[in-house]
């Protein structure tokens, strides 16, 4: 196995546990989605079962972010080139980092439990900005470059 082929291997997977981490926040949310819009004992236990989650997803999801950036970055230095299309797609994946953590800070910090179920679609928004900005990374990389 040469070098090219390994830093592959890691950018690959650690875009999909990034991606992976997106997903299984959001099916945890589903889940509990009832029960943070519902009575106020229960989603103060469960809004602490998900600020638990989040902090240890949060860090699963910054070590794959790393990943990808330090793996997409020697890609780009000893194979691939710094061309039009690597500056695009690092662009998009700040661009997704950057709408990513604004939304969090602006609709889904303020959030507190229980919600009316209108405030906690916040949380579905800030996915499909999320999943989204994955889906155009992806068509970029797979059709474009």
């Amino acid at each position: 196995m040469d070098f090219h082929t390994i830093l592959l291997f890691i950018h690959i997977t650690c875009f999909a546990a990034w991606f992976g981490t997106v997903l299984a926040s959001l099916f945890l949310l589903k889940t509990l989605e009832s029960r943070l819009t519902g009575t106020a004992l229960r989603a103060g236990e469960d809004a602490l079962l998900l600020r638990e989650f989040i902090k240890r997803e949060t860090k699963v999801a910054d070590v794959a972010f790393i990943g990808v950036v330090m793996s997409g970055i020697l890609l780009a230095s000893f194979f691939y080139g710094w061309t039009i299309w690597v500056v695009v797609k690092s662009g998009l994946i700040v661009l997704q980092v950057a709408l990513t953590m604004g939304y969090i800070i602006r609709a889904i910090q303020p959030l507190s439990y229980p919600c009316p179920p209108e405030m906690f679609r916040n949380w579905y928004r800030l996915f499909a900005i999320s999943l989204g900005m994955f889906a155009l990374v992806l068509c970029v990389t797979f059709f474009l470059l």
